[in-house]
């Protein structure tokens, strides 16, 4: 490489702070939620294939998309002391977590349908309705956290903030119902059953279990079968 060219840093997550204040320092490491969310949602799209987890990944794009058009409509300028680029209205990253928080919430209490007694195997014990209530209630309150250190950090106002959280909740609800209204009308049972979701192996089981218990019940099956052929080989 020529000297004479100029080097730049990778700015996806050159976050300024205040190295003197140890909050300001958990609010850098704040910011980078929205990063960690995105590496989860193409973690957990490809290793598990469950549409439930795809729709809610397009959700989350399609609400980044409208928070780059809103920006750009609004063109509301980030506060005097500035610490990032761009416009600052409404906040991507309270929007963001907004989104997932609430729509995280409307599965968990809405629509997740774990099995009665009747049908659950002795091995497993699903979220009861508290558990799913404490769990909601903990992501809202990290979403608000991370949207708070926006303002923190000064990348954005109170107002760009408190529109970003705004946008994120009727985005996560509007597209709860869209999606549900997909389900009940059977566009998401049709498109499980199209060639290429078949070759991609998708699934719709996160509804009705956890993400861990289709494959825990594979290897107690498995274990059980192993100790019932070792008591036979006795």
């Amino acid at each position: 490489m020529s000297e004479d060219i100029p080097l730049t840093s990778f700015s996806l997550t050159h976050i300024h702070y205040d190295p003197t204040d140890r909050i300001s320092y958990l609010c850098a490491w704040l910011a980078l939620v929205p990063q960690g969310l995105c590496v989860m949602y193409v973690t957990l799209i490809w290793s598990t294939r469950e549409v439930e987890i795809a729709l809610l990944g397009a959700g989350q794009f399609a609400c980044e998309v409208l928070n780059f058009a809103l920006k750009r409509l609004i063109k509301e300028e980030r506060p005097p002391r500035m610490n990032g680029k761009g416009y600052g209205m409404p906040s991507s990253h309270a929007q963001f977590v907004t989104f997932f928080a609430v729509s995280l919430a409307l599965f968990l209490l809405f629509r997740h349908q774990p099995p009665g007694p009747e049908h659950r195997r002795k091995t497993h014990t699903p979220l009861t309705l508290l558990e799913r209530v404490f769990w909601s209630i903990v992501g809202l309150i990290g979403a608000l956290t991370v949207a708070w250190s926006r303002v923190y950090l000064n990348y954005h106002t109170e107002k760009q903030v408190l529109v970003g959280c705004t946008a994120g909740s009727v985005i996560a609800i509007a597209w709860f119902t869209i999606t549900s209204i997909l389900r009940r009308t059977g566009w998401v049972s049709w498109a499980m059953e199209t060639p290429i979701a078949k070759w991609l192996r998708v699934r719709d089981l996160v509804v009705e279990e956890d993400l861990c218990q289709a494959g825990w019940e594979k290897w107690d099956d498995k274990v059980a079968a192993s100790k019932s052929r070792n008591k036979k080989s006795r």
